[in-house]
């Protein structure tokens, strides 16, 4: 198989092209981020001393794209990590059958390996050209207010996209280390009897992993929660990292959180719906994996969404009671932030749709043996669409959750009160916003899923 696994690897790319095209597109979005952070760095060091020492309306380049390109380039690598782990258990099954046909789990492993190696250099180059443009961009805008200096320009040096490179393979090849474990580390046969159930327990390291991140989330809250009144810049950076650290956690603790949040949300929609309602509430219970993917993209764009919005509402709020502006509500800052959030709501979308997608496509199966039991394509488009109203709750409501408690820790520096200043109609819009990005997305991939023949989508090959 050595020789092989270069083929095999473009072979598996071929096979499950949408699960491949939304991991390419997060490597090219992570690929992108660091490009443009590391470019603008790069402009400032290798400028000449009478350039970079020019006075300017703010922090300064450096610190600009070392504060709000640590956000950018954190959630770039978890959208990544979270695309690679969800491409690598459509392929279970597969993995697991090379295991049985006598492929030892170093092979396996290398072939992991070749698959994310070739997906991170097909991403790299467009990726790196669009970070390298977004930060020509980036810096003009900054330029125009002030807040860079004039003669400052991105220079032509390839490292910011070496590093960027270097950064997508590491993590990519790191998490596909750990997720390739599940095939690895049991028999063949227990493998393959593991891909055929289609979820397993949540396992202990991973439950362990949740817990610590969940602990280091709190403990961020706890340090923006406690910041002086002088320092709510220093507030808000805890607050919002605290976002995304519990949106970690979210991930680790997914399958167990979604199938509860899910049972709940799912009670009445039985009562209304029997029959989809039921069908809908069992597929989503039952492969609680697969609903954890699901919703993780949708917290993400609904918490980083709400903790931005939230934040900038209850700071603004604050100074209009008291008449002292800070650095959080000054004008530049505020667009800064607006800048930033559009970049996170531009990774948390695709990787949404991509997410969304992917795992609707794979279950083309799925949907011919319903159709061969009795169900009608208009029954499973229906039975489609509840389980989407019900994805996109549960998203929300831990999206909201995250964004609830770093906005508290916030309000509670800002004002001494853990009760935030809820802008409700942007708040809406980004709910609507998510429902948009999810509903149409798994219900018109579940129209096209459906549309073969039942009979040889059952006869045929898985996936």
């Amino acid at each position: 198989m050595s020789g092989s696994v270069p083929m095999l690897a473009v072979g598996q790319i071929r096979r499950r092209p949408a699960a491949f095209a939304g991991l390419a597109a997060a490597l090219f979005l992570a690929v992108a981020a660091v490009t443009l952070f590391g470019a603008l760095v790069a402009a400032q060091l290798t400028a000449p001393a009478a350039v970079s020492r020019a006075p300017v309306a703010g922090p300064g380049l450096v610190v600009i794209a070392g504060a709000f390109g640590e956000i950018a380039v954190l959630v770039a690598l978890f959208v990544v990590v979270n695309a690679l782990g969800f491409t690598l258990r459509q392929q279970h099954r597969e993995l697991a059958l090379l295991r049985t046909v006598a492929a030892t789990p170093r092979q396996v492993r290398r072939l992991v390996r070749a698959e994310v190696t070739a997906t991170v250099v097909l991403a790299a180059v467009p990726g790196a050209a669009a970070g390298s443009l977004g930060a020509r961009a980036f810096l003009a805008a900054l330029q125009r207010r002030g807040m860079a200096a004039p003669g400052l320009r991105i220079p032509g040096t390839p490292v910011p996209m070496l590093i960027a490179l270097a950064v997508a393979l590491l993590v990519g090849l790191a998490a596909s280390a750990v997720a390739a474990r599940r095939v690895t580390r049991p028999t063949p046969a227990a493998a393959l009897t593991d891909s055929s159930a289609g979820q397993g327990r949540t396992g202990v390291l991973r439950l362990l992993a949740g817990a610590a991140v969940l602990a280091g989330g709190v403990l961020l809250l706890r340090l923006a929660a406690t910041r002086p009144a002088g320092e709510l810049d220093k507030a808000g950076q805890a607050a919002l990292l605290s976002s995304l650290v519990l949106l970690i956690a979210t991930a680790l603790l997914g399958p167990a959180a979604a199938r509860l949040l899910a049972a709940v949300l799912a009670a009445p929609v039985r009562a209304l719906l029997p029959r989809a309602g039921w069908l809908a509430d069992a597929n989503l219970r039952g492969y609680a994996a697969r609903l954890s993917s699901a919703v993780v993209p949708v917290a993400l764009l609904v918490g980083l969404s709400a903790t931005m919005l939230i934040m900038t509402s209850t700071a603004e709020h604050a100074a209009r009671s008291t008449g002292v502006t800070t650095s959080v509500t000054k004008a530049s800052d505020v667009w800064l932030r607006q800048a930033e959030l559009g970049l996170l709501v531009c990774f948390a979308a695709v990787s949404t749709v991509n997410t969304l997608v992917a795992l609707t496509a794979d279950r083309r199966r799925e949907f011919a043996l319903l159709r061969l039991v009795g169900a009608t394509r208009r029954q499973v488009l229906y039975m489609l669409s509840v389980e989407a109203l019900l994805t996109t709750a549960v998203g929300v409501l831990l999206g909201g959750a995250v964004a609830g408690a770093a906005t508290g820790a916030f309000s509670r520096a800002v004002s001494g009160s853990v009760l935030p200043v809820v802008p409700g109609a942007a708040c809406a819009w980004v709910v609507v916003g998510a429902a948009v990005l999810t509903v149409p997305g798994i219900v018109g991939t579940g129209l096209w899923a459906v549309g073969g023949r039942a009979v040889e989508e059952v006869g045929g090959e898985r996936g």
